[in-house]
């Protein structure tokens, strides 16, 4: 799923709904993101957040996160059926009747509305008993998926002798597409809840409402809520004097892949456009430094500073999708093609987007057609070093950037990183003895050869060259490296 980038600017706008005067001031928050100057990548992501789909109106996704509908209902006690479990204080076998819907947005998308022809979304009175439930399963979070829908609610019961029968039963619902994702969704319909609540029970706010179905305060409510979540993903909206419903939408991703200190953060958005006041110190430290070369240890260090706090801020921007790891390139480092390489070959606007991205600018610059780019990622291979792979095609590869070339292949999914692992199957007798020094740093090696650590975490963590290793390896009795 390709990630859309918009910006949009901050509006003023005055709403007026059944004599409500709402100004919008400030509201429209600037999402201002815009892709890295990366010569043309074009940069995928596996979940998309739900600010982004809202605010991205060009997005083929965005209906689906989008609110299909919000409706208001109620235990109506006046007229209908019996219901046994409705809660009673001092009161026995009194006829009650089922939940109804007083509001809802947009017209007929839950009850029939002789002023609109739309067909509601589902059948309300088969779900009814759900939206309205018995007193134990009222405060809290309900979800109902029917008929491709998804209702998110959270009823409330209040218990008080000045209602009719005793008490109030009221619910706020939010419908969603039923493959939507619904989390975000969840804690605005518990402050919805709970708020109106808290309003009822010091101004009986809800109950006193007299007005027509879809028509008065509430309906305006829901009206301005549904617009403003849907084009905004937050809502402020007066109630009265002292009241005020703010509500944002804040979407959630799943959780990041570990962070080791050998990969290397590359970011896909302008991070200093999006700094302000209120950043951690250590995160406007370590901005400067993710450049896609530098190691999360090398940030730690160029920053000055503590390892533990730029990992967790390095895993902050990786959860929100503002960087991708990659692998510290090297020139010793050996590449090869995934099974996705089909798919790079039939791709003629790939080609040309990783041509333009992985050509030094400059007078006598030229491009790379597509057949020459797919001889040169499928001439990648295991046992192959960068190295003696740019040896092979130094002619053709005259004018491009090496790094650039593997990393466009790596963020494609073509291209994977063949790493070495090194296992030791005994001590041997030809560690020489250099004193307690040499001692020490083979105590440091030893626990790392059991073949889970890479050669780039080894030299991370040790502070060493892949020679350097290499040559302390020799020293070991029998130690295997294999390559996968």
């Amino acid at each position: 799923m390709q990630l859309c980038f918009t910006r949009c600017a901050p509006r003023t706008i005055t709403l007026r709904y059944s004599g409500i005067q709402r100004p919008r001031l400030g509201l429209g928050f600037e999402l201002d993101i815009h892709l890295q100057q990366l010569s043309g990548l074009t940069l995928h992501y596996n979940h998309v957040a739900t600010t982004l789909l809202c605010l991205c109106g060009n997005c083929s996704t965005s209906s689906l996160t989008m609110i299909k509908a919000i409706f208001f209902s109620i235990f109506d006690v006046n007229e209908g059926s019996t219901s046994a479990w409705y809660p009673i204080l001092n009161s026995t076998n009194i006829s009650l009747t089922g939940p109804k819907v007083l509001h809802q947005v947009p017209a007929s998308s839950i009850v029939p509305s002789p002023s609109s022809p739309q067909i509601p979304f589902f059948h309300f009175p088969s779900i009814s008993p759900y939206i309205i439930p018995r007193q134990e399963y009222t405060s809290h979070n309900l979800t109902l998926c029917n008929s491709s829908h998804r209702i998110l609610s959270h009823p409330i019961t209040i218990l008080s002798p000045s209602y009719p029968r005793n008490a109030y039963t009221f619910c706020f619902s939010l419908v969603l597409h039923q493959d939507a994702p619904f989390a975000t969704y969840l804690s605005p319909v518990k402050k919805l809840a709970t708020l109106f609540r808290t309003l009822e029970e010091q101004s009986q706010f809800l109950s006193r409402d007299l007005s027509p179905p879809n028509s008065g305060k509430i309906y305006a409510l829901c009206e301005i809520l549904l617009e403003d979540l849907n084009n905004y993903c937050e809502s402020m909206i007066p109630i009265d004097a002292s009241n005020t419903l703010n509500i944002k939408l804040f979407p959630t991703y799943p959780p990041p892949p570990p962070l080791l200190p050998h990969h290397v953060p590359l970011s896909t958005v302008h991070l200093d456009s999006l700094v302000d006041d209120n950043w951690d110190l250590t995160m406007l430290l370590i901005l400067p430094y993710i450049d896609g070369v530098n190691s999360v240890r090398q940030i730690a260090i160029k920053a000055d500073a503590d390892y533990r706090l730029v990992k967790k801020a390095i895993k902050h921007l990786l959860y929100y999708g503002c960087i991708l790891l990659l692998d510290v390139f090297s020139f010793s480092a050996m590449y090869a093609p995934t099974a996705k390489i089909g798919e790079f070959v039939q791709d003629t606007d790939v080609q040309s987007e990783c041509s333009r991205y992985i050509t030094v600018p400059g007078p006598h610059a030229r491009e790379l057609s597509g057949t020459t780019l797919i001889k040169l990622y499928c001439s990648l291979k295991q046992g192959q070093p960068v190295r003696h792979w740019y040896m092979e095609h130094a002619d053709i590869l005259e004018g491009i950037d090496i790094r650039r070339f593997i990393t466009f292949g790596v963020i494609k999914g073509f291209l994977y990183r063949v790493h070495k692992y090194a296992i030791a199957t005994s001590r041997g007798s030809k560690l020489k003895t250099k004193g307690e020094e040499m001692g020490t740093g083979d105590a440091e090696l030893k626990k790392f050869l059991d073949g889970t650590h890479c050669f780039d975490e080894i030299c991370t963590e040790l502070g060493i060259s892949e020679r350097e290793l290499m040559s302390r390896l020799k020293s070991w009795g029998d130690v295997h490296v294999i390559h996968r």
